[in-house]
């Protein structure tokens, strides 16, 4: 259990910061920038849980503590070398509960005839924002696995894109289950 009793340790003041090993790394390093993006989409689900309820709202407050195991996850790479612990890995299970869970969702929603643009309700419009910075964080997952020296666990890429997904089909049922969806009429404001 992580037990935090004090909040400033002076440690990253000269711009670096330690990773779950104990390894100090720069805070622009990528694997910090891309646990740090999980950490961004995480915050915007809780913004976007301010304006949902039911089983929505349960369902973004079990993808926020799966975004903790996947900093967690990234913030303890894979090195060959044996850990004091058992690290917190993302695991298959995870990623097939977001599936079951967009599938719901998505079962009441008619079929889209043109791109949705980011909006409608409060819910909808923050849950498109929550969908964009998870997507960021994928991309950098990405790049990060593709830096050589570098390991990310391919359920941890899989997480994050079934995750955006998710958000997708989310704000689609936070728009009056799409009724309420905005969007885009390509040429539109041509003229």
């Amino acid at each position: 259990m992580v037990v935090l009793n004090r909040i400033y340790t002076r440690t990253g003041d000269t711009g670096t910061t330690a990773l779950a090993s104990g390894e100090r790394r720069s805070k622009a390093d990528l694997r910090v920038e891309t646990y740090g993006t999980v950490d961004e989409t995480n915050a915007c689900l809780g913004l976007a849980r301010l304006h949902t309820t039911g089983e929505l709202d349960a369902m973004l407050g079990r993808m926020q503590n799966d975004l903790f195991d996947l900093g967690a996850d990234l913030a303890t790479p894979e090195t060959g070398e044996p850990l004091s612990y058992e690290p917190l890995r993302i695991v298959a299970a995870q990623v097939e509960r977001v599936e079951r869970e967009i599938d719901a969702l998505n079962a009441g929603l008619s079929p889209l005839r043109s791109f949705v643009l980011p909006g409608g309700s409060a819910a909808a419009a923050a849950l498109h924002l929550a969908r964009t910075v998870c997507r960021r964080a994928e991309r950098l997952a990405v790049a990060l696995a593709a830096t050589p020296g570098e390991t990310v666990s391919p359920v941890a890429i899989q997480y994050l894109n079934r995750l955006s997904d998710f958000l997708f089909v989310a704000a689609r049922v936070a728009n009056d289950g799409g009724a309420a969806d905005v969007l885009w009429v390509p040429g539109k404001t041509r003229t």
